[in-house]
């Protein structure tokens, strides 16, 4: 039960930050993003904002089903889903890459390396298919590409599952914000943003082989 508590109270922890300013300061926060949507070009700059962030998950525990769905209320389903694929997809891209290069050190110390003896027992069952499972769940998500990386995958093996599975996750968390700014619910969404992906996450623990 520990090894699930641990890494649960961490990406809680992690997540939870970006969204305290709305929890504690409701109308202010609401206020500030009312401003930021007013300013000239704040729609390009949050597209190009949204992008970066999530390409940097790799290195960073990046909330980005909460960036993600920020991105949606600001730009709308289209360009949401848009910016939030970009960024998801050249994150991965990034990280596989960067395994492929360098292998095992590299990837032990971008993520731990229990989790990588998960996702390796995992793989031996799926295949390349743990890409698509592992990509709405914060911290595998990042494992099982370096994973990938380490084995040697073929860019097409590799390009085909998480484009695929980046696109569908960018899409229903954009069109989960694009609905919570229509229904002005957006801090309630952000928190279900969080809270969702520390479900899966805890899930997914208990669920997993254990290395042995």
């Amino acid at each position: 039960m520990r090894d699930l508590v641990r890494p649960a109270l961490i990406i809680c922890l992690v997540l939870a930050l970006p969204i305290v300013p709305f929890l504690f300061f409701g109308e202010q926060a609401e206020r500030w993003v009312e401003d930021w949507e007013h300013r000239a070009y704040s729609t390009v700059l949050t597209f190009w904002l949204v992008v970066g962030v999530l390409a940097l998950d790799i290195f960073l525990p990046t909330p980005s089903s909460m960036i993600s769905t920020f991105g949606g209320s600001h730009l709308g389903i289209i360009l949401g889903t848009l910016a939030s694929w970009a960024g998801m997809t050249a994150g991965a891209v990034i990280g596989f890459w960067l395994a492929r290069r360098c292998g095992q050190p590299l990837a032990a110390w971008l993520t731990n390396q229990r989790h990588l003896d998960r996702m390796q027992a995992l793989s031996e069952k799926l295949g390349p298919l743990v890409l698509v499972f592992a990509r709405g769940v914060p911290v595998f998500a990042e494992a099982s590409v370096l994973l990938m990386g380490i084995h040697g995958l073929s860019w097409r093996r590799f390009l085909v599952p998480v484009v695929s599975s980046n696109l569908g996750i960018a899409l229903a968390y954009s069109a989960f914000g694009d609905f919570a700014k229509k229904t002005d619910t957006l801090p309630l969404a952000l928190g279900v943003a969080i809270v969702l992906p520390v479900i899966l996450t805890i899930v997914v623990l208990k669920w997993m082989p254990k290395n042995t």
